[in-house]
């Protein structure tokens, strides 16, 4: 989901053949009531840098270093985003392109692989979810339904399991850390045209840019293979032009 706008949803193509989950919190019995959804959700508003700091962005440009150990591969990253709900992904690795977008309506992906392929059906909605550029915000309206399960460990920290909803699928696994209110990991698959890959996706090094909260360090995992992106530079407010996001022509 989009706490970091989903910095690595090219970077797990690099993941071909990765398909396990990766290994889930352990479970710790929790000490205390749980507290609502609302407030959690609320305290997560709150912690990212409230309504009103995140309604003043309307772009925002990521770039930063992506490094796959298991590939021996390495290479650069950059995420450009829009309001309301526009965004596009490119990857370079050893001199590969990896790209993903969505433009309001349509989502692609385009990659030495599969080439360049227009997204249906849940594959397109996961985009759709994912391209909401207030997502901190919009929790409530991308899922169905959240569920405060329980208190569980996340790297040697107390964090709250939160289980989202979605139509015909399986639920994400929010974990809200206890300590700052946000976000320490999520489970979740994507659907390629591959099929499901599940993964973890973990956060750390949360930084305050223009106001808001944003993780500096993303690790995703799957099976064996690590995915981890070092944010470099964060830039709001950027010009970016609607065409960026349209689907390029077949070539």
């Amino acid at each position: 989901m989009k706490f970091t706008r989903r910095l690595a949803i090219v970077a797990m193509g690099v993941a071909l053949a990765a398909t396990a989950r990766g290994q889930a919190p352990t479970q710790a019995p929790s000490a205390a009531p749980l507290p609502s959804v609302d407030q959690i959700l609320n305290r997560y508003v709150e912690a990212a840098g409230g309504r009103a700091a995140w309604l003043k962005l309307t772009s925002r440009v990521t770039t930063g270093t992506i490094e796959v150990p298991s590939a021996n591969a390495s290479g650069t990253i950059e995420l450009s985003e829009k309001a309301p709900d526009r965004i596009l992904s490119e990857i370079r690795i050893s001199g590969i392109l990896f790209r993903q977008g969505f433009d309001g309506t349509v989502g692609w992906s385009d990659d030495p692989q599969n080439g360049l392929h227009e997204q249906t059906g849940v594959e397109l909605e996961e985009a759709r979810r994912d391209a909401d550029f207030y997502h901190p915000l919009d929790l409530r309206k991308l899922y169905t339904k959240l569920t405060v399960v329980d208190m569980e460990k996340v790297n040697d920290g107390d964090a709250y399991k939160v289980e989202a909803e979605i139509p015909d699928d399986a639920p994400d696994e929010i974990y809200f850390d206890a300590a700052t209110g946000l976000p320490a990991r999520v489970l979740n698959h994507r659907h390629t045209p591959q099929g499901v890959v599940d993964f973890v996706e973990d956060f750390d090094d949360y930084r305050e840019v223009d106001g808001i909260k944003r993780p500096y360090i993303i690790r995703e995992v799957s099976g064996e293979q690590i995915v981890t992106i070092h944010v470099t530079q964060v830039r709001h407010n950027v010009l970016l032009d609607d065409s960026v996001f349209a689907k390029p022509a077949a070539q």
